[in-house]
Parts: C-alpha cells; sequence; structure tokens
C-alpha cells in the first residue's frame, strides 16, 4: 500500500510550521497543526484508494498562504521559501528516486548520527578554555570531532560518486583545506573499517598535506611577503613530494580490486572520531602544560609547541614578527618549519590512533618525506 505522505510532504510540513511560528506564533502554529492532521487523516482514508496521489499539494498550498503573509515583512525570506517549496514540488522523481534507491540503510543511520552529533551535542558544549593549564575548550574539540565525521561522509560520497580508487584521494586533497589533521584521522578510519581502500585512504591522507603547504603559503604570503620569499623554495619541494607521494598510492589503488567488486563501506567510524578528539585533547594538554612549565623559550620553541595543534598558527606568528621587525625573514624559516615538523608528528600520532599500525606505516613515510622535503628546501636556501 502506497504511504500518503512522503519525504517531499514531510519537507513541505516542516516548513509550514515554521512560517507558522515566524508568522503568526503559537496560536498560527496550532492551527497548521490541526490543518495538517486533518489532511493526514484524509490521507489515510486515501491510501485505501488507488493511484492516491499523495498530500504535497495540499501542504503546499498552506505554505504558500503563508509566504503570501510573510512578503509583507520579509519579501526576501519568503522568496527564499517559495524557491525552496519550488525545488521540493519539481524534484519528486528525483527525491523519491534517492531515498528509495540510493540511499541505504547505513548511510541514513550516519546522517542522523552526524545531525546528532551537531544540533544535539554541540549546542550543550561550553565554548570556554577548561582542564589543566585551561588547554582545552570542549565545543573546539567537538567541532574536530564532527569535522571528522563530515569529512569521512565527504570521503563516502566521492567513493560513491568516482569509485573507490579516485574518490578517497580527491576527498582527501579538498577536505585538507579544511583540516590535514581530520582529514589523516578520517581516512585512517575508512583504512580501519575497510582494509581493501588502505592505498587510497594513505594517498588521500598524504594528499591532504598539500593543502596544509598550500595554505601556510597564503597565510604567510597575506602577513609577511620577504618571508613567503625565504620560504618559498622549502614549501615548493614539501608540497611536490606530497603530490608524488600521493599519486604514488593513487596509482597502486588502481591495481587493486576493480571499483565494481569493493564496497563503499560506512560513512564514517564514530569510535574513530572520538579516539580523533581524545588523542587532540592530550596533545593540546601537553602543549600548554610545556609552555606553562618552560615559559618563552625562544620563536622556534614557541612556533614548535604550537605547532603541535596548528602548523598554520605557528606560521603566522613567526610572520608577525619578521614582519614588525623583530625577526629577518630569512631568521623566521627556522621557526616556521619547526612548527611544520611538531605538526607532522602530531599527524603521524593521529593516523596511528584513528587507522591503525598499517595504516600509520604507509602514512608516516609521507609525512617524514613531505618534511624532510621542506628541510632540505631551507638547507639548499642558506647555501644558495
Amino acid at each position: 500500500m502506497p504511504a500518503a505522505a512522503g519525504i517531499r510532504t514531510f519537507t513541505v510540513a516542516a516548513l509550514a510550521g515554521g512560517l507558522g511560528q515566524l508568522v503568526g506564533g503559537p496560536v498560527l502554529t496550532a492551527v497548521i497543526v490541526a490543518a495538517v492532521g486533518a489532511f493526514v487523516a484524509l490521507g489515510y482514508w486515501r491510501t485505501r484508494r488507488e493511484d492516491d496521489p499523495g498530500l504535497t499539494t495540499e501542504i503546499a498550498l498552506v505554505v504558500t498562504a503563508l509566504l503570501g503573509a510573510l512578503a509583507i515583512a520579509d519579501p526576501a525570506l519568503a522568496a527564499g521559501g517559495g524557491v525552496a517549496v519550488a525545488v521540493v514540488l519539481a524534484g519528486r522523481t528525483q527525491l523519491h528516486h534517492f531515498v528509495g534507491e540510493v540511499l541505504t540503510e547505513r548511510e541514513v543511520r550516519g546522517a542522523l548520527v552526524l545531525a546528532a552529533a551537531t544540533l544535539i551535542v554541540l549546542p550543550l558544549l561550553p565554548d570556554r578554555p577548561m582542564g589543566p593549564f585551561d588547554a582545552v575548550n570542549p565545543r573546539s574539540v567537538w567541532l574536530l570531532v564532527i569535522l571528522v565525521l563530515a569529512i569521512g561522509a565527504a570521503g563516502h560520497v566521492a567513493v560513491r560518486a568516482l569509485g573507490v580508487r579516485f574518490g578517497l584521494p580527491m576527498a582527501g586533497l579538498a577536505s585538507g583545506f579544511v583540516s590535514s589533521a581530520a582529514t589523516i584521522g578520517a581516512m585512517g578510519a575508512r583504512a580501519r573499517t575497510t582494509p581493501e581502500l588502505m592505498p587510497a585512504a594513505v594517498a588521500g591522507a598524504v594528499l591532504s598535506t598539500v593543502a596544509t603547504v598550500m595554505q601556510m603559503t597564503l597565510v604567510v604570503a597575506a602577513v609577511s611577503l620577504p618571508t613567503l620569499q625565504a620560504l618559498a623554495l622549502p614549501l615548493a619541494l614539501a608540497g611536490l613530494t606530497a603530490v608524488a607521494y600521493g599519486i604514488v598510492f593513487t596509482l597502486a589503488g588502481l591495481r587493486r580490486t576493480p571499483d565494481g567488486e569493493l564496497d563503499a563501506g560506512e560513512a564514517f567510524s564514530l569510535a574513530t572520531a572520538l579516539v580523533f578528539g581524545a588523542t587532540l585533547t592530550a596533545i593540546m594538554l601537553a602543549a600548554a602544560a610545556l609552555q606553562a612549565w618552560f615559559g618563552d623559550l625562544g620563536a622556534a620553541a614557541a612556533a614548535a609547541l604550537a605547532g603541535l595543534v596548528d602548523a598554520h598558527a605557528a606560521a603566522i606568528s613567526v610572520a608577525a614578527l619578521a614582519r614588525s621587525g623583530q625577526l629577518a625573514p630569512a631568521d623566521a624559516v627556522l621557526p616556521i618549519l619547526a612548527g611544520f615538523s611538531t605538526n607532522a608528528a602530531t599527524k603521524i600520532v593521529l593516523a596511528a590512533t584513528a587507522g591503525g599500525r598499517a595504516y600509520a606505516l604507509r602514512v608516516a613515510p609521507g609525512v617524514v618525506l613531505v618534511t624532510g622535503a621542506a628541510w632540505a628546501g631551507a638547507l639548499l636556501s642558506r647555501a644558495a
């Protein structure tokens, strides 16, 4: 027996309730709920007849009336709501196909977990430094956990769209612009749950460091162009090394089982994301403790400590010193690469905790080679 209300009906009904609250408050909302209830009762009766047309049109009429009322107070919002309703109504076939045939039960469950982490847990967490040395902001840490989940989901979508051999490397490169560390954690979760995807996951993890290098180039350029000139060769060699290592593992994945014989696996692993958050919290505590116990040990040591958590923050702080004249641009290379190196160590630890020994043994050489290439570039620059 066909259902009287589908995904479009629920979407439009939700929009109706929101508009009712916005336009008329609780009274109008109650009226709308009663109207929807009447439509539901009507739909129950109609489901016993053949060729049931559904309830979307009826509820869309209610929404249209409310949009007209809303247009008096907020034309822009009403226009946006009208477009949303039109898209839902026009996408009947595509939406039904997507929900009924494209999405799997595991993917729906994963989407609900991600939604709960974002909409339920996140608002409950305090947004202030807490714990020993005031080192940990629970909200910030949980945001990174959500980021790992979201990157895992993006990788899953890429695998579904591009195939397992190209999807993860491309997702890793793109996600690295959000967070290379979180990307390495998400790729590790994928490699742990689906070992057949190991080469592609490693490629995605290492290619995420390309984004790290590109972002560092941009932030240093924004703060101090002379410092970027001094860093040009180290950053270029690091980026090229990351690309080469990522290509090697992408090609290795091509020689594995064809796409059609591999399961895309789970969208993400909640347990791995939680382990990632716990590990990052421990690293933040360690960095704060070292800073509290040993104080200001110089630009290089300070950048190294900052790099444990964020390589870009370390680079920005050192480049700012160079811009203010407190540090020569050439002398800024060492502290920035110190932060880059300790950040690489953090990535290796996260790779081991998220993806296990086999994953870490493949990611770590790539991260070390990228870091070594940066230092080699610094030595060549000084020798020139």
